[in-house]
């Protein structure tokens, strides 16, 4: 049931097994919500890193309310409220640990979003995208000149890797 997070370098997991089950009865165990506002409370502690789509939410809800784990506490224009039930409670007490790790993933998520907006990285970020388009857009880039640009990109990797 993971549903991925979608970041400029690929696609990773943003779930263990089970882990959106322990944040969705997590949530309930908070307050009763919609559908919707499960959605939107798991964006937010992933700080708009990652946001689960209505299609992995929703089959949630039905099998925790199923599993007997979270019922239907309102009902009204065809909107579901659900809430957690004891045996929710006793789930998320029983799976703490897990539950932990899941929102400290997603807790880092939101870091790297909030970091990945500080102006100066945005400034910098911009400025070597503009620095490898002008340069490779150049004509007759000879191979020893685009080794030379790779060798940059990687030793600023390694930079990188070491601050």
């Amino acid at each position: 049931m993971g549903e991925r997070m979608h970041g400029r370098g690929g696609r990773e997991r943003m779930f263990e097994q089970g882990g959106l089950k322990l944040v969705v009865l997590h949530l309930l165990h908070e307050k009763p919500r919609h559908g919707y506002e499960i959605i939107k409370a798991i964006e937010e502690l992933a700080g708009g890193e990652y946001s689960p789509s209505p299609g992995v939410i929703y089959p949630t809800l039905t099998l925790l309310e199923e599993l007997g784990q979270a019922t239907v506490a309102h009902e009204a224009a065809g909107k579901k409220q659900y809430a957690i039930t004891p045996a929710g409670s006793e789930l998320l007490d029983a799976e703490r640990v897990a539950l932990a790790r899941t929102l400290e993933r997603l807790s880092s998520a939101g870091s790297v979003a909030d970091a990945r907006r500080a102006p100066e990285l945005q400034r910098s970020m911009q400025n070597f995208k503009t620095a490898l388009h002008l340069r490779l857009s150049r004509e007759g880039l000879a191979p020893a000149v685009l080794r030379r640009i790779a060798e940059a990109i990687d030793r600023a990797a390694v930079d990188i890797e070491r601050s």
